[in-house]
């Protein structure tokens, strides 16, 4: 059996595949393994996969063949909702050493150490046994963490493979959770991003809520500020909305999944929510919050989505108050309800309506910046440095810019928006 000693990684997809990665990562250096990049000729390669969307797919395919070229003799473990979908189609791809499920993902180093270059093992899980839950927080950027606090969903939205990928909704306790937060308090990082597939979900089970969770977090000394990644509509609740408009540490930003403004889509995504009670949320918001930064997740091209359904959806973010749009090009999923509705919608027309949404998404967060312009906000220096310029954010998530100064990194600075510049990012004076 070989004796590996320098590990990869390569992530693709959310924030929560990249705290998993660091978990991941971390299991290995308490083994005795160097962390090392993709180029510095490692024994091992993992790659933790995403499968939100065919392209994510593609690109495994496209990876595991990159390394290999580079390095032919790499031991090659694939990881992620991707392993936990297709596990055989993934062993089957020329270099793939191990395929590892669910439940077994964090037991990789265990398995790398009984397998050798010429294995060809592919393990599957069945997702309705799958309930551990790991806690996980991503490492290696110096100024924020990805802190995961819920795994799984309980929810069946006819387009999504998540529930089949990662299986039903588990969270920790609020006590174990903060165990967590404290060590990562000791990491010197400024901002914490709650991650997870449903985190309005936390605490189901544990007779805890969401909202019990930051109310703790927010006690927590060693952390300057929360992110909340992304909530589901109907589990963004008032009162989860006034305890962040008077929090010091919870930043006023909330990402928040939308999918689609038209009636009959949404019944047809079988979403839990109507556009209405959407609408509220955002004005609850902003009448709390006014400077608030209100991400959107938005789908296009959904079968049976006819050209009025999309103008539904346009006039509706058009009407909404929100800062900028994540959109997505539905794509065909195995196992997905969605897949046998029928009415397929033209490719072209998919890329012609997201063309449409990107450019709404830009025209929003232009608008977004502007009215934020001469007001005061504390940003926080990332490590970045491109054109001798180095970057930031505001709590309220705009983007903003100054000359690169390696002092000011991981340093938080209040800053007064005074201009945008012609890429859409701001100039700011320091205050």
């Amino acid at each position: 059996m070989q004796q590996y000693k320098k590990v990869a990684f390569h992530t693709l997809g959310c924030k929560l595949n990249f705290s998993e990665t660091s978990t991941i990562a971390r299991f290995f250096e308490q083994g005795g393994y160097a962390r090392v990049n993709m180029d510095d000729s490692p024994d091992i390669f993992v790659l933790n996969t995403c499968s939100v969307t065919d392209n994510a797919d593609k690109k495994c395919k496209q990876i595991v063949r990159k390394i290999k070229k580079s390095n032919p003799d790499v031991f090659v473990a694939v990881i992620g909702c991707y392993a936990q979908l297709k596990p055989q189609e993934i062993i089957e791809i020329p270099g793939v050493n191990v395929v590892l499920g669910a439940n077994d993902k964090f037991n990789i180093v265990d398995f790398v150490e009984k397998l050798d270059q010429d294995s060809k093992l592919a393990t599957e899980n069945d997702i309705n046994e799958v309930n551990i839950f790991i806690p996980s927080y991503s490492a290696g950027d110096r100024t924020r963490t990805f802190l995961k606090v819920q795994d799984g969903c309980d929810y069946s939205c006819s387009f999504c493979t998540i529930p089949l990928a990662r299986g039903k909704s588990r969270s920790n306790t609020i006590e174990q959770t903060l165990k967590v937060a404290h060590e990562v308090a000791q990491t010197g990082v400024k901002e914490v991003v709650l991650t997870g597939v449903n985190i309005g979900d936390f605490g189901k089970g544990n007779n805890e809520t969401f909202l019990d969770l930051i109310i703790e977090l927010d006690k927590i000394e060693g952390i300057h500020r929360y992110r909340i990644s992304s909530i589901e509509p109907n589990l963004l609740n008032d009162e989860i909305i006034a305890f962040v408009a008077q929090s010091k540490k919870f930043v006023p930003h909330f990402h928040i999944p939308l999918q689609s403004g038209s009636p009959d889509i949404l019944k047809a995504m079988r979403r839990r929510y109507k556009r209405e009670l959407y609408a509220e949320r955002v004005e609850k918001i902003k009448q709390l919050m006014p400077d608030c930064c209100i991400g959107v997740d938005v789908i296009v091209g959904f079968p049976g989505e006819s050209d009025a359904h999309f103008k539904e959806t346009q006039d509706f973010l058009i009407d909404l108050d929100i800062s900028y749009l994540h959109v997505f090009t539905y794509s065909e999923r195995d196992n997905t309800v969605a897949i046998s509705i029928g009415d397929i919608v033209d490719k072209g027309k998919r890329a012609e309506r997201s063309k449409i949404l990107q450019s709404l998404s830009s025209k929003k967060r232009r608008e977004f910046y502007k009215n934020n312009l001469d007001k005061v906000y504390d940003v926080l220096w990332e490590a970045e440095e491109n054109d001798s310029y180095m970057y930031g954010f505001t709590s309220n998530y705009i983007k903003v810019k100054i000359p690169f100064n390696p002092l000011k990194i991981n340093t938080i600075e209040k800053i007064k928006v005074t201009a945008i510049d012609k890429d859409g990012i701001c100039i700011v004076e320091c205050i």
